[in-house]
């Protein structure tokens, strides 16, 4: 079992099913891109207290993990 498993949850009736974390409204969505934009995991937790180090983690290892596991298909 992956560890982001405990962390990130989908549920339809929450943010339109996108993968939020648990206990919250926030979305991966929503913390990678913070992230890209520069902001720092200390900032973002100053920005949102509720969060953690281990579930803004959990999130990187989320998007990692459906990325690895998207299928590409060919174009001819």
């Amino acid at each position: 079992m992956s560890n982001y498993q405990n962390s990130i949850i989908r549920n339809p009736e929450i943010m339109n099913g996108k993968p939020i974390i648990k206990g919250t409204r926030i979305t991966v969505e929503l913390i990678l891109k913070k992230l890209s934009e520069g902001v720092s995991i200390d900032d973002l937790i100053k920005m949102y207290p509720h969060l953690t180090q281990l579930q803004i983690l959990a999130s990187l290892e989320y998007a990692s993990d459906i990325i690895g596991n998207e299928e590409l298909l060919e174009v001819s």
